[in-house]
């Protein structure tokens, strides 16, 4: 009996690619599949799956000369319209885009210096407090900055659940905390305290320690590592 109240075998064709990612990952999908979902449907004849292998097809399976196809190529395949062609091409930009960002190198933080020098132009300046984390791979590079907390002049919260959902989300394997003081002040607060041993705890628990916590200025910055007191 199916746990499922809807089992699979009961959607349409053109909903199953979609149901298949977020039941089994995005890597589980064929090409015609991914593509199945950019289109979204197919026609009365022919499911979304259907045409997106015949596309292939044309292409011999081949994803770098199906990025080379024009508008027009595209709506020569019946089915396939002006918006369902835009986003094939669109979607086919987007992978080259992201081919070429793969061979920049991730940032590799060695120092509290250099957490300065990567987060004091996005938050070192702003009238009011953000907080931030440094998601890392397992040499120390960085993976992804994200915003985990904003508050008012004088004091920001962040949710620690979030702040490891994330960690475990891109498989990072260390974080760093950083948020900025608006007044100036470098010294950390007792709420700044009490927040880096909480987040320290928590990711004790899950395997995925906190490097440091740095407070920004506009002219400089506070390292909990540097002052021996993470």
């Amino acid at each position: 009996m199916e746990e499922n109240n809807f089992p699979i075998t009961n959607w349409s064709e053109d909903d199953k690619p979609r149901e298949k990612l977020m039941l089994k990952g995005k890597s589980a999908l064929s090409d015609a599949e991914l593509i199945a979902i950019l289109i979204g449907s197919g026609s009365r004849n022919e499911s979304a799956v259907g045409l997106s292998k015949r596309i292939l097809a044309s292409v011999d399976n081949n994803l770098n000369a199906l990025g080379k196809l024009s508008l027009s190529q595209l709506m020569n395949f019946k089915g396939i319209g002006e918006a369902k062609a835009i986003s094939i091409m669109a979607a086919m930009e987007l992978g080259r885009r992201r081919r070429a960002e793969e061979a920049v190198e991730l940032k590799k933080i060695t120092s509290s210096k250099m957490i300065f020098e990567l987060m004091q132009p996005i938050i070192g300046e702003l009238p009011h407090e953000e907080f931030w984390v440094l998601y890392l791979n397992n040499s120390n590079k960085v993976l992804s900055k994200s915003q985990q907390g904003k508050g008012g002049i004088t004091g920001t919260v962040a949710d620690t659940r979030l702040v490891f959902k994330v960690a475990l989300e891109l498989g990072a394997t260390a974080i760093i905390l950083c948020h900025n003081h608006p007044s100036g002040n470098l010294k950390p607060s007792e709420a700044d305290k009490k927040l880096t041993q909480k987040l320290k705890a928590a990711g004790q628990t899950l395997d995925i320690p906190v490097l440091d916590h740095v407070i920004i200025t506009e002219n400089g910055y506070y390292s909990f590592v540097d002052e021996d007191i993470l």
